[in-house]
């Protein structure tokens, strides 16, 4: 089977619609945080991959397809959205995380949801609080990588 349009449509508006907002965050904070987004997008992949083995979200289309389901959510709003918080909140904590904990609740508890009722995807094997954390806890990692790479340009040399 293949995919819905309303899946294929979904798909191109959740990969476009973030990247689109790139073109008002500004130069130089797209390079401050874009390896950071860049390493989330990379880690979201793997949690993702992990996710679809163990079966933890079913997606409605009968074939089960990594790069159709999975893959979207991973390359469209994660880095996108990385970057903004980074951009609006880097430098306070606890701003960035309760940023963060809003747009993953917004995501676990009501989108998700959404999702459902729109045929897209449900979940399967967790709730929507396992869900929660299963988003939030990167935030911790992204900000740790922000960190990371700002203090390693404080110290170059060249």
């Amino acid at each position: 089977m293949m995919i819905s349009k309303r899946h294929f449509l979904f798909n191109i508006a959740l990969i476009s619609i973030p990247w689109l907002s790139l073109l008002f965050i500004g130069k130089r904070s797209f390079k401050r945080y874009s390896v950071a987004g860049i390493f989330v997008v990379v880690f979201e992949i793997f949690n993702h991959m992990y996710g679809h083995k163990r079966n933890w979200w079913k997606f409605y289309n009968k074939r089960k397809s990594f790069f159709r389901d999975e893959l979207p959510f991973s390359v469209g709003p994660y880095m996108p959205l990385s970057m903004w918080l980074l951009k609006i909140s880097y430098g306070n904590f606890k701003k960035f995380i309760m940023l963060n904990a809003i747009a993953d609740g917004f995501f676990a508890f009501f989108f998700i949801d959404v999702l459902k009722r729109f045929r897209i995807i449900r979940l399967n094997k967790l709730s929507h609080l396992q869900f929660f954390f299963y988003l939030h806890y990167k935030a911790y990692l992204l900000y740790g990588v922000q960190y990371l790479f700002e203090r390693a340009n404080r110290y170059r040399f060249f």
